[in-house]
């Protein structure tokens, strides 16, 4: 039975309902248990480069290839939603996601952990994230961008609550244990959200979906989005990775995990306050603001030294910025071309940060390993702050 068969068929009854705001719950739930899983991964750190013996750089290869993956194959997976609907996607990759982490609790080499985490939990969060996102637009026309913010604020929420609970976790009863664990609440929680997967009848489907190329060619806005998404994400995920590490480098009295999860809990005030403000004020120039305030952020966490107040402070800012990089990418996206097909549109945008991501903290852990965490955050800092200069030429009017 296809998704339409579930909803009413007028799809202008549709736009802008009652309804639209169940599959806003379902993509905040999909997108809470994808990246509470990915974003986690710093309490498992230090506990996998101990029974490893392995380097920085080579355990950070795990995120980095999971965040290549997810935001690489997004372009793949949003261009199949446009097709056939989100539910059968979402239910592949929660499928994917739960066999990843359970093999991934059974490696005994760190070559083959970077398979079943890297493929399992990137194809996973690539099936949970664009399509989803990309239905959300279709929902909405007055409130989208208020909708999507709501919907994105998933991550933040995800990052909130797991990453606490996963080093708990890891603490009692290992981080072998703690991924089967994950396993099973990602399988449960993804089910329910996929209830709610569906699109408006009479809007989308393989009809109705404009060749990717043909949305792009000769788009100036589309370039300067992408590369100045590389360019920022290679600094953007630095925390994520080693904020627990700098942690236990620099015997900080504090918990790591309440650092990532106030990360978390800032970047929701981000997507719902920002994503709230983009329906009054200009999106393009809240989202230019947001790369700004990330670099500024690192300059903090490079102040911080030994203080964990400084590093709650730089949590916090880091959040509300990276919230409304969230939010507001799929709402400029949306502006500059349009809804339909938006699936395949956010997919190609963010393999620009699945290229960051691969490359970032990998080379952040190599610096770190040779040069320590002081001209690391300075590199972070400039990366981000070329992102945010590049952004500058695109004016809030800008049209493909």
């Amino acid at each position: 039975m296809s998704d339409e068969t579930l909803i009413a068929a007028d799809p202008a009854s549709e736009v802008d309902s009652a309804a639209g705001w169940t599959v806003v719950g379902a993509t905040f739930l999909s997108t809470f248990t994808v990246f509470g899983v990915a974003y986690s991964f710093g309490s498992f750190f230090g506990p996998m480069a101990d029974e490893f013996g392995s380097p920085r750089s080579a355990i950070a290869l795990f995120f980095s290839i999971t965040t290549f993956l997810y935001f690489g194959l997004g372009v793949v997976t949003g261009r199949i939603g446009d097709r056939i609907g989100p539910r059968p996607v979402l239910l592949f990759g929660s499928a994917s996601l739960v066999i990843g982490l359970v093999l991934t609790s059974r490696v005994q080499s760190l070559w083959l952990g970077y398979a079943t985490y890297g493929i399992g939990v990137g194809i996973g969060v690539a099936c949970a994230y664009v399509p989803m996102v990309a239905t959300v637009g279709l929902w909405f026309e007055r409130r989208r961008t208020a909708a999507l913010g709501v919907a994105v604020a998933g991550i933040g929420v995800g990052t909130l609550v797991v990453a606490p609970v996963t080093e708990v976790l890891i603490e009692r009863n290992g981080w072998r244990d703690t991924y089967v664990h994950m396993a099973l609440g990602a399988a449960v929680l993804l089910g329910v959200a996929s209830i709610g997967a569906r699109r408006p009848v009479g809007i989308g489907g393989a009809s109705t979906v404009i060749p990717l190329k043909d949305v792009l060619r000769g788009s100036r806005a589309f370039g300067l989005l992408y590369a100045s998404s590389v360019s920022l994400v290679f600094a953007l995920f630095i925390p994520f990775v080693f904020l627990a590490d700098y942690v236990s480098e620099n015997d900080i009295d504090g918990s790591a995990g309440l650092l990532v999860g106030a990360i978390g809990l800032s970047s929701v005030l981000g997507r719902l306050g920002l994503g709230a403000l983009a329906a009054t004020l200009l999106p393009m120039r809240l989202y230019q603001g947001s790369f700004l305030v990330i670099a500024l952020s690192f300059l903090i966490w490079l102040a911080a030294g030994s203080s964990y107040g400084l590093l709650l402070v730089f949590a916090i800012v880091l959040g509300v910025a990276y919230g409304g990089f969230i939010a507001l990418a799929p709402a400029v996206a949306a502006e500059l071309f349009g809804p339909v097909g938006l699936g395949g549109v956010l997919g190609a945008l963010y393999t620009a940060a699945g290229l960051g991501g691969l490359v970032g903290p990998p080379a952040a852990g190599a610096m770190i390993d040779r040069f320590g965490y002081s001209w690391t955050l300075v590199v972070a800092f400039v990366f981000a702050l070329v992102g945010f200069a590049i952004l500058l030429p695109l004016r809030p009017d800008e049209r493909r």
